[in-house]
């Protein structure tokens, strides 16, 4: 198996070892001099010469739609994992051709969200879910100044409501997609970002009527949690700590860092859509956080 990594920044360099680990060749499209691996210029110029069977984006957001363009006009047709967000916005959704084209939203291979959606799956409906998840963006990328990060620039795909976008997937997976959202957002904070830092939404979804998401770049201490009522069910979920209390009953589980991106990789070289994010539902984030940001500029809600 040839896989081709576009992109060898922190998340790029996490796709190349995990790749090579299991076992395929691994070539990376990169001007970092530093890639281990074989590293070509432009990515055209890579599936010519390289010949991928697979293919990860995992440059900047902003980039990801210019690259997808440049890997159909290539004329590969094989399977592509897009990171996450998939585009930055709404109208940028090129055609994928006649490539398998899946997103890269690792948290769903979380054991414990697994065992969540286990217990979901057995109900009609839900009642109410809330997500959760902040962490003090200057706590993120150690060594690196954080002002300079994409995450602080909207132009490069930043801020929290794009980097956080791992629990609007969430929330649409478990809840079914969105029929209207209402929310508000900006930047709130001291930070010293042009990007937005807090995000508040609520959304009826398909299976669940009431459903809130609140997102930021302040908690000091991590959080990432889920909170679930339905038909004899009260659920919550706690990533940071490893907990899923179910009714009472308490599972504890630590999980190598690693973990959800193998087994994520692992099911794209298998087109296993059993948990993958599909090109569909990555794109349904994306219109998500279009209308919540008109949600909140307009202080109304926004149909889907």
């Amino acid at each position: 198996m040839r896989i081709l990594i576009v992109g060898y920044g922190s998340i790029g360099a996490r796709h190349s070892r995990i790749a090579a680990a299991l076992g395929m060749q691994v070539a990376c499209v990169s001007a970092n001099t530093d890639c281990p691996f074989q590293r070509f210029e432009s990515t055209a110029d890579a599936i010519v010469r390289f010949a991928p069977d697979r293919i990860v984006v995992a440059n900047a957001t902003a980039r990801h739609a210019d690259t997808v363009r440049e890997i159909a006009r290539a004329g590969f047709d094989g399977g592509l994992l897009i990171e996450k967000p998939v585009y930055g916005f709404p109208d940028e959704t090129p055609e994928v051709g006649n490539m398998r084209a899946y997103v890269a939203y690792n948290l769903r291979f979380h054991p414990l969200v697994q065992a969540l959606r286990e217990h979901v799956a057995r109900l009609p409906v839900l009642y109410s879910a809330s997500f959760h998840a902040g962490q003090h963006l200057p706590q993120w990328r150690a060594g690196t100044d954080y002002r300079r990060s994409y995450s602080a620039s909207v132009e490069q795909g930043g801020g929290v409501l794009r980097d956080l976008s791992h629990e609007i997937d969430l929330a649409l997976w478990l809840c079914g997609p969105a029929d209207r959202v209402a929310a508000l957002g900006g930047h709130f904070s001291d930070l010293e970002i042009r990007s937005d830092d807090v995000f508040t939404t609520l959304s009826a979804n398909r299976r669940c009527p009431a459903v809130s998401i609140g997102i930021n770049y302040l908690d000091r201490m991590p959080q990432r949690s889920i909170s679930l009522n339905g038909p004899g069910l009260t659920a919550v979920l706690d990533l940071v700590n490893g907990s899923l209390t179910v009714n009472g009953e308490l599972t504890r589980m630590e999980t190598e860092r690693d973990a959800t991106y193998t087994a994520q990789l692992e099911a794209f070289v298998r087109d296993d859509t059993s948990t993958l994010c599909t090109l569909a539902e990555g794109v349904d984030v994306v219109r998500f956080i279009g209308a919540a940001e008109n949600a909140a500029a307009r202080s109304t809600w926004i149909s889907l």
